[in-house]
């Protein structure tokens, strides 16, 4: 497994700064979309560094700190659920990305390498990766950023809407969070363009 292999053919190609774009919560029915963008020293691997879906949660909290002490530079920003109803989660997904490139301070990358099979629309080179997110170092590392700092918000969330146990799913449509929104309704973060059958809209 090369973790470089797309860092280094664009460095080949006459790239000098890459990064890395990765997002989470595209599925869940509420809260934010959150994408990050980690530019890693050239030639860095950091160990541990998977798709996030394949780290436990303690692994992730680890390696969250230890891609923010290593890393060049990162940026990491949200898309929330207005936003994700008045756009669509695609536009959002993309808007989100946008704005964690823009955060970068101390680096200027000049290509990006996107998890997915489509570009968000950035002002450098952009190159897709379809599941970068287990293929590419920068990319992997902005997906542990994205989803660590997704699930932290949606767990401040969990205080301010404790009925609907946003600590256990985080969001997603599981059985539970189905369970809350038939007994409660839905609230201030929930998207309403994903529960329109719910909500009769």
């Amino acid at each position: 497994m090369n973790w470089l292999e797309y860092e280094n053919a664009a460095l080949a190609e006459g790239y000098e700064v890459v990064c890395g774009v990765d997002e989470a919560g595209r599925g869940p029915l509420a809260g934010p979309v959150c994408a990050a963008c980690v530019v890693l020293p050239k030639g860095m691997v950091l160990e541990g560094v998977n798709d996030s879906k394949k780290l436990s949660e303690k692994k992730r909290e680890v390696l969250f700190d230890v891609i923010c002490q290593q890393a060049l530079d990162y940026g990491i920003a949200f898309a929330d659920e207005k936003e994700i109803d008045e756009i669509n989660i695609l536009q959002a997904t993309f808007l989100a990305m946008r704005r964690a490139v823009a955060k970068l301070e101390t680096v200027k990358p000049d290509i990006a390498l996107i998890d997915g099979n489509k570009t968000p629309g950035l002002s450098i080179a952009q190159r897709c990766i379809v599941k970068g997110d287990a293929k590419s170092a920068n990319i992997a590392a902005a997906s542990i950023l994205a989803k660590v700092t997704r699930d932290r918000y949606m767990l401040e969330m969990a205080q301010k809407y404790p009925e609907y146990q946003f600590e256990k799913h985080k969001g997603y449509g599981t059985k539970l969070h189905y369970e809350m929104i038939a007994q409660y309704g839905i609230c201030d973060i929930h998207r309403k363009t994903f529960l329109k059958k719910m909500i009769g809209g």
